[in-house]
């Protein structure tokens, strides 16, 4: 399988790395190398394509953008580990379900490092703990490649979330891996995380 280029951005504003992603996207070719992006977000909401902004409840300061991701509405914030997972589908033999669940399944393998027990779920996309949900996921697909990816809470303010139906659910609780493992950095979990990403985007 070809080389996947794994990039670290640091701290970088949501709406910059979103445009950098769709002109990637648009500029990319037959023999461009899929690529994923690590990054962390100043503190912001994002609402998918066609998300309800009946599920924003009281943003406060925090910016809201509206994007061309699937799904609802969610928050970035420090202490989060973003990763945007730019790969051509059909190159790498998946559709949207099963990348979305390659996803899922490199959160729920390195949080068991982690002595953590995850879990998906059909229904709703991401990755939870004890009903709770620890990993969102949110993709687009142009060109038969996909951009944007998930976000993974590690060690961040959890408040922003009580602001909005986390994904569109009322009831939805989030949590952290710094409370259920003692994690402090999204580095800790991107050393572990990153390896088993590559493995599941890798399906030879």
């Amino acid at each position: 399988m070809s080389e996947i280029v794994v990039r670290d951005l640091g701290v970088r504003a949501m709406p910059e790395v979103w445009a950098e992603m769709q002109r990637f996207t648009e500029e990319r070719g037959a023999g461009t190398a899929d690529q994923i992006w690590f990054v962390e977000h100043p503190p912001v909401f994002t609402l998918g394509l066609n998300a309800d902004r009946a599920h924003l409840l009281d943003p406060g300061d925090i910016p809201v953008v509206q994007t061309d991701r699937g799904g609802q509405v969610t928050y970035h914030g420090p202490g989060q580990l973003v990763a945007y997972v730019l790969v051509e589908l059909k190159r790498r033999g998946f559709n949207v379900r099963s990348l979305v669940q390659a996803l899922e399944s490199a959160v729920i393998d390195a949080a068991a490092g982690f002595g953590v027990e995850a879990y998906a779920r059909r229904d709703a996309p991401g990755v939870y703990v004890g009903g709770r949900k620890l990993a969102a996921i949110g993709l687009r697909v142009r060109r038969g490649c996909s951009y944007h990816g998930l976000a993974v809470n590690v060690n961040m303010d959890l408040e922003p979330f009580a602001r909005i139906h986390p994904c569109g659910f009322a009831d939805l609780e989030v949590t952290q891996l710094k409370d259920l493992c003692g994690l402090d950095t999204p580095a800790q979990f991107r050393a572990a995380f990153a390896p088993r990403l590559l493995v599941r985007l890798d399906r030879d």
